[in-house]
C-alpha cells in the first residue's frame, strides 16, 4: 500500500504575545509574510491567532481574520483557519456565549474564508512549570458542552472540519461521542497534545502517542490525527508520526516559550525530518481530496 503524503500544519503565533515568544508574528504584515514563506516550505495548512493592532492584544473579530485570509489565499493555495476567544485569560477575563466565542468562525465560512474550524472537546488547566516555581498561577481553557454541541452544529450546517485539539485523553472520548450525535458533521481531525513544558496531558513519548492511538482506535479509528501540542518539541515523534500514518504540526504557537527558531526554520526542519523519514508533503489539495475519502 502506498504511504499516504503527510500533512504538514503551522500554528504561526498563539496566544502567548512577545514577551513569551519573541519571534512570533502579531502584526497582520508579519502573519501574512510568515504564512506565506512556511507555504513555501511545504506547509499546507496555516494556523494563527488574531492580534489588535492598537493594543497589541488578541482580538478574535472576522474584521482582522478576514483580510489577512483573503491575503495569505491570493497568494498560496492553503487551508487557513483562526482560533477561539477564550475566558481566562488577560485577552477574554469575562464568562463568553458559544455563539460570541464563534461568532468570527460562524462569519469566515460563510464568507467562504475558511474550511477548518478549532473545536476544542474538553476544558483543562494550562500551568507552565516555570510559572508555578514562580508562584504565578495558570489559567483553565474552559470549552463547556454546550460551546462543543455549538461548533459540531456549525460543522454540520457548513461541512467544515473540525480540528480537535486532544489535550487529555477523556478530550477524545467526548469528542468522538459528541461527533456521533451530529450526523453529516465532516470527519474531525485530532491534533494529539504533548507538553514538555506546560503540565497537562502527555510528556512526547512512544509510548504516550501508542496509548493516544489505542483509544483512537476504539473510538473514531478512521480519523486523521496529527502530532501536536503546546511548550514542545517534536522531533523525537516525527518519524514514529510518519511511520504510523500520522501528520504533524510545529510552530512557534506550539514550541517551548523563547524559541530562537522563527516559524519558517521550523517548518523547514520538520520537512527535512518528514522526508528523512521516507515521507512527502501533502498539498493543500491533496488534505481536502484525503477528507472527502472519509
Amino acid at each position: 500500500m502506498t504511504q499516504q503524503p503527510t500533512w504538514l500544519e503551522v500554528a504561526i503565533n498563539g496566544p502567548w504575545s512577545r514577551t513569551r515568544q519573541p519571534k512570533m508574528p502579531v502584526l497582520a504584515d508579519e502573519i501574512v509574510e510568515a504564512a506565506l514563506a512556511c507555504a513555501a516550505e511545504g506547509a499546507a495548512i496555516i494556523h494563527f491567532h488574531a492580534y489588535d493592532p492598537v493594543t497589541g492584544r488578541q482580538r478574535d473579530d472576522y474584521d482582522i481574520y478576514a483580510p489577512i485570509i483573503e491575503r495569505i489565499r491570493a497568494r498560496a493555495d492553503v487551508i487557513c483557519y483562526g482560533t477561539l476567544p477564550f475566558a481566562g485569560s488577560v485577552d477574554a477575563s469575562g464568562p463568553l456565549a458559544p455563539s460570541q466565542r464563534y461568532a468570527a468562525v460562524d462569519k469566515l465560512v460563510r464568507a467562504g474564508l475558511i474550511e477548518w474550524s478549532v473545536v476544542d472537546p474538553g476544558s483543562t488547566n494550562i500551568s507552565h512549570y516555570s510559572d508555578m516555581a514562580e508562584g504565578k498561577e495558570g489559567f483553565v481553557y474552559a470549552n463547556p458542552e454546550s460551546h462543543i454541541r455549538y461548533g459540531l452544529e456549525l460543522a454540520q450546517q457548513h461541512h467544515i472540519t473540525p480540528s480537535y485539539a486532544i489535550y487529555e485523553p477523556g478530550f477524545m472520548r467526548l469528542g468522538a461521542a459528541l461527533h456521533r450525535a451530529y450526523p453529516g458533521a465532516p470527519m474531525p481531525i485530532y491534533r494529539l497534545m504533548f507538553s514538555q513544558h506546560i503540565a497537562f496531558g502527555f510528556p512526547p513519548t512512544d509510548w504516550a502517542l501508542d496509548a493516544y492511538l489505542r483509544l483512537l482506535a476504539m473510538e473514531q479509528p478512521e480519523s486523521p490525527w496529527m502530532i501536536a501540542g503546546l511548550g514542545v518539541e517534536l522531533d523525537g515523534l516525527m518519524d514514529l508520526a510518519v511511520a504510523r500514518g500520522g501528520h504533524v504540526r510545529v510552530g512557534l504557537e506550539d514550541a517551548p516559550m523563547g524559541c530562537p527558531h522563527d516559524n519558517i526554520t521550523l517548518v523547514r526542519q520538520a520537512r527535512q525530518r518528514i522526508e528523512a523519514a521516507g515521507g512527502s508533503l501533502a498539498t493543500a489539495t491533496q488534505v481536502r481530496e484525503r477528507l472527502k475519502q472519509r
